[in-house]
């Protein structure tokens, strides 16, 4: 977790200057800060256990925020951009549920109950990252991309009679 949220700080940034819609670029702001909380978190934890912080590469993230870029940089037109940063992002959030709901659950059995209540936290935060995503892409995104692509496919198939 401690490696995932240092990669998702270096990713967030390109992810919200690519970003076209308001909403989106902000809600990628406010989870910079958020992520950055998150760091400190896990700071906090590593000390209560009088263990010093360490990364270990996170193959997970690594591997989403690679395939996010791969499939970010194959699309040209902005107003779908904003639906592939959508995705990409909560496949983030939902690798990040997953992995903080788990140490919670550890942290309980171990009677780590400060350390638990920090990772339920981190949890929370993430579902909510996720549920926000959720009504950026619903609300205003997906129905511009979708208008967007159907607008393209009118124009191809306008220019595919002209050709005829």
């Amino acid at each position: 977790l401690y490696d995932a949220e240092h990669r998702i700080l270096d990713a967030l940034p390109a992810m919200m200057e690519e970003a076209t819609n308001d909403d989106l670029k902000k809600a990628f702001e406010e989870h910079i800060e958020q992520t950055k909380k998150h760091v400190e978190r896990l700071d906090d934890i590593f000390e209560m256990l009088d263990e010093k912080p360490k990364r270990h590469t996170c193959e997970g993230i690594k591997g989403l925020i690679e395939e996010g870029e791969a499939m970010i940089s194959m699309i040209t037109v902005p107003e779908v951009m904003d639906t592939a940063l959508i995705a990409a992002a909560q496949k983030v959030e939902h690798y990040e549920i997953s992995g903080y709901g788990t140490a919670r659950a550890f942290a309980k059995m171990m009677d780590h109950d400060e350390a638990a209540d920090l990772l339920q936290e981190t949890l929370e935060e993430e579902s909510e990252t996720d549920e926000l995503l959720t009504e950026i892409a619903e609300s205003t995104v997906n129905p511009i991309a979708m208008e967007e692509a159907s607008g393209m496919e009118m124009e191809d198939e306008a220019e595919t009679r002209v050709e005829m």
